[in-house]
């Protein structure tokens, strides 16, 4: 995914109300932008950060600018929510992710399970049809480990419950992780941040749902998923 027109370099000022931001752009100007990212962004708003904003026109936004990347770590980090769902099918597409890339036909957004809406809908000629959750990490707190959820997530656990119902009813089931950082090699269900999603997860497996996690190079040109990463995690096989 290729960001056009270029991102603007920005000083982090702060971000407040989960969903906007203050900054400084380059040439000195203060501006306020909206946050496509209504989670906890823990470790990624410390005042001062170097980021990366996009800037769009048009009558019917509140706010031109809205923040992609944080450097944080030594590392660029992609924190907008509403990119892991073009980038998960990036990653199948290209074979990424197991053999999900022999599905010829891929929807977004269907309706599914408890009054929700599946992220990728897989189907195709004698193939079972499977139903991808999508999920954005940007959390690390030790060495080359990414970990989801880095909040207690009530949505997250509910979707685990509807991937189970999707597989024991004959369907193919997938929570797919898109790591939006390059630095990590491995990741890991957070179980001390919110141990109800941990029980989920774990239960979710041996209803027959798949685990994936796939990281991305990210620069302020692009965000491009490469590499399938060690899902660190009891009962999955590892790479």
């Amino acid at each position: 995914m290729i960001f056009d027109p270029p991102l603007v370099p920005a000083t982090l000022v702060q971000r407040y109300k989960r969903f906007l931001f203050d900054a400084v752009l380059d040439d000195g100007r203060a501006i306020t932008g909206s946050c496509p990212n209504t989670g906890s962004m823990r470790g990624l708003t410390a005042p001062g950060s170097r980021i990366w904003i996009s800037e769009h026109d048009g009558a019917l936004r509140k706010y031109r600018h809205r923040l992609e990347l944080v450097e944080a770590g030594g590392t660029v980090v992609g924190i907008n929510t509403g990119l892991p769902n073009r980038l998960a099918e990036e990653a199948i597409r290209e074979g990424l992710v197991g053999n999900l890339k022999d599905y010829p036909v891929i929807e977004r957004e269907r309706k599914y399970g408890r009054n929700s809406r599946v992220d990728l809908l897989l189907s195709g000629p004698l193939l079972r049809t499977a139903y991808v959750e999508v999920k954005n990490v940007h959390f690390r707190r030790t060495p080359e480990l990414a970990e989801f959820p880095d909040t207690a997530t009530v949505r997250g656990t509910k979707h685990l419950e509807e991937l189970g119902d999707m597989a024991e009813a004959g369907h193919r089931a997938v929570m797919l992780y898109i790591v939006q950082r390059p630095d990590c090699l491995r990741f890991r269900i957070c179980r001390d941040l919110d141990p109800v999603y941990a029980v989920a997860f774990e239960r979710a497996l041996k209803r027959g749902v798949e685990a994936y996690a796939v990281k991305c190079e990210v620069s302020r040109k692009q965000i491009r998923p490469t590499a399938l990463i060690e899902m660190d995690e009891p009962g999955i096989a590892t790479l």
